[in-house]
């Protein structure tokens, strides 16, 4: 088949982003392509072994589907996806599936294998192209097709199954089989670095291919997580010089043309100001809200107005409020959940999702936020399994980000990564008592250096002014003031790398309720208090 000429598609992404900016203008409502994606889901549900079990029949109402199908978690599907992977079909999905991403592991316990069926696949092409085309429209400009695309991700090798016998079955990072799925054109006018240098498994390997590949290259856009875009923004600089023989002052003078900084996994948050100095003064951010399971939102407006829930890229969406949430206790939650038209804003709500990859009504233990409803526009705010709980003060990830970013953005302190758990304190009432111990990694250079106390207190206050439940156990004997260990650098990437966690697709858990992470930090920091 002939590759699309690259003007032709130029002329196509323009006629697509005005068609997706007038459909953005109208504000329709999303509930309508929700209900036809829950149509669409339970009528191939049905076919298996999973829909016959629960009695999931084609054309249920949604209050059928909800009484009849419990929440699910990954240990609770896990069974299946073990027969699943030893070639048995119609288990989770219609057919057999052969393909099996590993999900990078940022909760407790080890990483997971996710389903990757060919709906699935079509599903994170028609996302990823609605979110470019977003991007597009909110811009008002289709010049980011006229330059490449870099992608900056985990390794796409592929490894047989080892469990499929007589079946063939691959594992890997999600973004080996996207990448296999990408079309032809996109191939030939947009992907970078190429399908060679993607598959390397070393990440300094991979990124010093990087660097040498698209230093001279065109490029428009690059995509990827923040820590490592912030990787991959200084050894481009630290290689590249000006006319006067300078390091290079963002990656504009290295790329001229680039105008559009992609990133998903985690809110930009403490790597804004930083990942701005990188790339340039005029680089557009674009956030696209992504898991392993699928594309849950993408950005449609400025960033404070959080990201458009994608309704009609193949996924039913359900919310479980957060002020109800027990994972020891799933039976009872798959009734307060509510679809789409029963959120309202500013509630945090647990993610309930139903996908083309045979998950139905899963867990993917991620809290959002409506910041609107009409239309539809979330915030991630935080991981169920990685909330700090241990003395009842029910505090996310995002008012732990919120607060840092509050207390260091006025004295320019830039955060190169945090992580904050428990210090838990002997009691003889046999009640939990203790207090918050921050681990933070700054980056050298700043004017003024803070100390830990005085950072402690800071934090201490915006936490309290934030969350009124740790407020109130803060006014009481069970938590007291938190403690900052200031680390040296590099302990960060040290714990990363020791736990094979350095580059792609990882990311610095910034919380838990336990010290596992704290306790191996404490083994690797010097600090200053």
């Amino acid at each position: 088949m002939p590759i699309l000429p690259k003007n032709l598609l130029v002329l196509g992404a323009r006629v697509l982003a005005a068609k997706t900016a007038l459909e953005l203008r109208q504000k329709k409502s999303a509930v309508p392509a929700q209900k036809r994606t829950f149509r669409a889901l339970t009528s191939r549900f049905a076919k298996t072994a999973f829909g016959r079990a629960v009695g999931l029949e084609a054309g249920c109402t949604y209050r059928q589907f909800q009484a009849r199908v419990p929440l699910q978690t990954y240990e609770m599907l896990s069974p299946s996806i073990e027969r699943m992977k030893r070639g048995e079909a119609d288990v989770l999905w219609p057919g057999r599936c052969s393909f099996y991403a590993l999900t990078p592991g940022t909760t407790p316990g080890s990483a997971k294998w996710i389903p990757v069926t060919f709906d699935l696949l079509t599903h994170f092409r028609r996302a990823n192209r609605t979110a470019l085309l977003y991007y597009c429209a909110r811009t008002g400009s289709s010049r980011v097709f006229h330059g490449r695309h870099l992608l900056l991700g985990g390794s796409t090798a592929l490894n047989l199954v080892s469990e499929s016998a007589s079946f063939t079955a691959y594992e890997g990072e999600l973004s080996g089989f996207t990448s296999l799925n990408f079309p032809s054109w996109a191939v030939h006018h947009l992907y970078e670095p190429g399908a060679e240098i993607d598959q390397l498994g070393n990440w300094d390997e991979k990124l010093a291919a990087i660097v040498e590949r698209t230093r001279s290259l065109d490029l428009t856009l690059v995509a990827g997580l923040p820590q490592w875009l912030l990787v991959l923004a200084e050894a481009l600089r630290s290689g590249s010089r000006s006319p006067t023989g300078s390091r290079a002052p963002s990656l504009q003078a290295v790329w001229p043309n680039l105008e559009c900084l992609m990133h998903s996994g985690l809110p930009l948050g403490p790597f804004q100001g930083e990942l701005r100095r990188a790339f340039g003064p005029t680089v557009n951010f674009h956030e696209i809200y992504s898991a392993t399971e699928g594309v849950i939102a993408a950005q449609d407006a400025s960033a404070p107005e959080g990201l458009r829930l994608l309704a009609d890229a193949g996924i039913f969406f359900e919310f479980v409020p957060l002020k109800d949430f027990d994972e020891n206790r799933l039976g009872p939650l798959g009734a307060r959940a509510v679809p789409l038209e029963g959120v309202a804003a500013n509630e945090d709500y647990v993610l309930v999702v139903t996908t083309p990859g045979g998950l139905c009504r899963y867990l993917i233990g991620d809290v959002v936020r409506f910041i609107s409803t009409t239309p539809p526009r979330l915030i991630y705010v935080g991981r169920t399994r990685l909330m700090l709980d241990a003395f009842g003060e029910q505090v996310i990830e995002k008012e732990l980000t919120d607060a840092l970013l509050a207390v260091c953005s006025p004295h320019g302190w830039s955060i190169t990564n945090f992580h904050v758990a428990p210090a838990f304190i002997e009691s003889h009432t046999g009640n939990n008592r203790g207090r918050h111990e921050w681990w933070i990694e700054l980056r050298p250079g700043s004017v003024q250096t803070p100390t830990g106390p005085n950072l402690a207190d800071q934090l201490d206050g915006e936490l309290r002014a934030r969350n009124p439940h740790y407020e109130l156990k803060r006014r009481s004997v069970l938590l007291e003031a938190p403690v900052v260990r200031l680390v040296m650098p590099g302990v960060f990437e040290h714990w990363m790398r020791h736990h094979g966690k350095w580059g792609g697709s990882n990311k610095m858990p910034r919380c838990r309720s336990d010290r596992v992470i704290a306790d191996e930090l404490m083994q690797l920091a010097r600090f200053n208090e």
